[in-house]
């Protein structure tokens, strides 16, 4: 496994990340032992970098593989969507709290859009930069689906680390291209910011061509890591080998396949129609205000996700 300094923070994190969000409640919800099973099997493999939010409540998940797989040198970055110094606080009390630690290594305001996003949560990002200077967090910063907030965040001395989406269609990429992203990116590098990346398999929707996902990313010199979103013990096995530059044996990538997968819609969604309109195979349609998946049309084929506005079609 490549390990690597992230950005000026003087953190070594592993180049793949375990991104928490696919193993809770949101997605696949699994009980917190059996997904802390598969966390903690990262960890045996090299793995000592994994990404979490308060919002994907996998806390206990996180939790339970640092029973499992008591290293000390695990990194774990969390989220919130503190706008004050209250909110902040409070979820970062309850993130030391739910994963009996002591210190946060990295504590991101979530889903920041722009600088004026960034301004209207300054109070929070104000606290945990004094809870920086106490050491209980060891560095702060954003996540985002912008280029914008990228840009914004890139100016301030404040910010350590970014946590961009990028991936090779720019699927998610709420104000231009992946292009665009990676010219962002590289300016915030160039600054001396971490930068590890987010959904390389775009929320799943790229899952039918996994190996020139993972080369795209991996081929981008200025991300520190990549958070890969994971929910079994072969894809954490599939992923490392990929990412150690490792072929993965045609049985393993075979059980991976086998696994039933599902079209996923994330709970923000707007109900706008786009991706009923556009889905040729009449899977969505949306009644009683709720957007609804017929599992028997649905073929898996994305297809829609590139019309969601909010990004909330996934393939889990």
């Amino acid at each position: 496994m490549e390990y690597g300094i992230l950005g000026n923070t003087g953190i070594r994190v592993s180049k793949l990340c375990f991104g928490g969000l696919t193993v809770g409640p949101l997605q696949a919800n699994l009980r917190p032992d059996e997904g802390g099973e598969i966390i903690a099997e990262a960890f045996r493999l090299g793995v000592n970098f994994i990404d979490t939010a308060e919002l994907y409540g996998t806390y206990p998940h996180i939790r339970k593989a640092l029973e499992i797989v008591p290293k000390n040198d695990i990194v774990i970055a969390t989220k919130s969507y503190a706008h004050d110094g209250e909110t902040a606080k409070k979820s970062l009390d309850f993130a030391l709290r739910s994963l009996k630690i002591d210190c946060i290594d990295i504590f991101l305001l979530h889903e920041q859009e722009s600088e004026h996003t960034l301004r209207g949560h300054y109070q929070a990002l104000d606290y945990y930069i004094k809870m920086k200077q106490q050491g209980i967090i060891k560095a702060v910063g954003i996540s985002t689906h912008t280029i914008k907030a990228v840009e914004a965040a890139a100016k301030m001395e404040e910010i350590d680390v970014i946590h961009p989406i990028i991936n090779k269609a720019g699927l998610g990429i709420q104000d231009g291209t992946a292009e665009d992203m990676l010219r962002a990116i590289r300016v915030a590098k160039e600054k001396g910011k971490g930068i590890y990346g987010m959904k390389p398999l775009g929320g799943g929707n790229l899952i039918h061509s996994v190996d020139e996902c993972f080369d795209y990313v991996l081929n981008i010199p200025f991300l520190d890591a990549i958070a890969v979103g994971m929910q079994t013990k072969e894809e954490v096995t599939a992923n490392i080998l990929r990412f150690e530059g490792k072929p993965v044996p045609e049985a393993l990538q075979g059980k991976i396949r086998q696994k039933k997968r599902k079209l996923h819609i994330d709970f923000w969604c707007e109900k706008c129609g786009h991706c009923v309109h556009h889905c040729s195979h009449g899977a969505l349609k949306l009644k009683d205000g709720t957007l609804m998946v017929d599992r028997e049309k649905c073929v898996l084929c994305s297809y829609c996700s590139s019309y969601c506005p909010n990004f909330c079609i996934k393939i889990v």
